[in-house]
C-alpha cells in the first residue's frame, strides 16, 4: 500500500545571514517595515514540501505516490525522485510554467525570513485523487500547496475514504477559517509546529480542547524541544534527537513527517513513531539542503538505539521490506 504525498514541488534558494534579524528590525516601526539583509552565501536546492517528504519516504523504502505540479525546468528533479523509487505518475508537468521557488534566509539563531513564488503550484488543482489508483492508497498527506487544491484534496479524501494527515503549515494565512476547520475535521491527524498551532487557534477561534475534539491526533513540533502528540486523551512528549552538528533547519519538518508516516504505516506505538520522526529529522538538520542527506532503515534504527535505547519495533523496522 502506498502513501499519497501532496504539496509543493519547488526549487529552494537558501541563504545565510551572518547576524540576527532581530538586531535590525525596529519593533516600533514594524508597520512600515523596510529592511535589506546582505547574505554571505546562497545555494539552489531541490525542495518543496511534497518533494522533500517523498524523498525521505524513499530513503525509508516506503512506497509513495507523489501528486504535485512542476514546470518546464523540473525534468531532472522528477527523474531524480523516480530513480530513488518514488512513484511520480501523479506529477503533472506544465510546459509553459516554471516550478515554484522558495527563497529563504536563515540567521545565526535559525530564525528565517522566506518568500514563495507559486509558479506551477498554482495549478495543483488540476490533479485529482479520483484519477489515481486511490484504492492502493492507505494514507495521504495534504501538505502546503495551492490553497484551493488543499481544499479540494481534503474533500476528495473524505469522499474516497482515504485517511489523511492535514498539514496546512505555511498556508494557514491563505486558507479561509471555514476551510481550515473542515480540513482539520476530516483529518486523521493534524500536524503543525507550535507557532502554526497558535495561528490556527487565533484564526478559527478554537481552543486546544476544541481542536482535540475535532481530530483524533494532533502532532505539534517544537524545534529543538522535540514534539508533543495529543491522542486518546494522552499528551506524549517526544524528545528531539541529538544532532552531531547544526547546518540548516530548512526541510527538517518534512523529514520528521516522513518518519512519522513510516511508523504509522507499520502501526507502531506513538512513542516509537514520534522518535522515528525525531531521528529522520536530525539527518536534514546536519546537512545544507533538503535533499542532500542519505540514510537507510538500518542506520535510522542504529541511531535510534544510540539516542533513545532499544525497542522491539526496530527489528521489524529493519526487516519488514526484506521479507516482502
Amino acid at each position: 500500500m502506498k502513501v499519497a504525498v501532496t504539496g509543493s514541488m519547488a526549487f529552494d534558494y537558501i541563504m545565510s545571514f551572518p547576524d540576527q534579524f532581530a538586531n535590525h528590525i525596529l519593533p516600533d516601526q514594524i508597520q512600515r517595515l523596510s529592511v535589506s539583509f546582505l547574505v554571505d552565501s546562497m545555494r539552489r536546492e531541490r525542495g518543496g514540501t511534497a518533494g522533500n517528504i517523498a524523498y525521505n519516504l524513499a530513503l525509508l523504502d516506503q512506497p509513495a505516490l507523489l501528486m504535485a505540479t512542476v514546470g518546464q525546468d523540473a525534468p531532472e528533479y522528477i527523474a531524480g525522485l523516480r530513480a530513488r523509487g518514488v512513484d511520480t505518475s501523479g506529477v503533472l508537468q506544465l510546459p509553459n510554467e516554471f516550478t515554484a521557488s522558495f527563497f529563504v534566509s536563515t540567521d545565526q539563531t535559525n530564525n528565517q525570513i522566506a518568500l514563495f513564488y507559486t509558479g506551477a503550484m498554482a495549478k495543483s488543482g488540476q490533479i485529482s485523487f479520483a484519477e489515481q489508483d486511490y484504492n492502493a492508497i492507505k494514507l495521504a498527506i495534504i501538505s502546503p500547496n495551492d490553497p484551493w487544491a488543499m481544499v479540494k484534496y481534503a474533500q476528495e479524501c473524505h469522499d474516497l475514504r482515504i485517511p489523511y494527515i492535514y498539514d496546512p503549515s505555511q498556508q494557514i494565512p491563505r486558507l479561509a477559517a471555514d476551510d481550515l476547520v473542515r480540513g482539520i475535521e476530516g483529518a486523521t491527524i493534524l500536524m503543525v509546529n507550535d507557532y502554526e498551532f497558535e495561528m490556527i487557534k487565533n484564526k478559527t477561534g478554537l481552543t486546544t480542547n476544541d481542536l482535540k475534539a475535532k481530530v483524533e491526533t494532533i502532532i505539534v513540533t517544537q524545534g529543538s524541544q522535540g514534539s508533543i502528540i495529543y491522542t486518546d486523551g494522552q499528551e506524549i512528549d517526544v524528545p528531539p534527537a541529538r544532532p552531531s552538528r547544526i547546518a540548516d533547519p530548512t526541510g527538517v519538518g518534512d523529514a520528521y513527517r516522513a518518519g512519522i508516516i513510516a511508523g504509522l504505516m507499520r502501526n507502531y506505538p506513538w512513542e516509537v513513531t514520534g522518535r522515528l520522526g525525531s531521528v529522520t529529522a536530525v539527518y536534514v538538520l546536519e546537512q545544507h539542503g533538503t535533499q542532500r542527506h542519505t540514510y537507510n532503515r538500518r542506520q535510522i534504527a542504529n541511531r535510534y538505539r544510540e539516542i533513545f535505547g532499544d525497542t522491539e519495533e526496530l527489528d521489524d523496522f529493519i526487516s519488514y521490506l526484506d521479507a516482502e
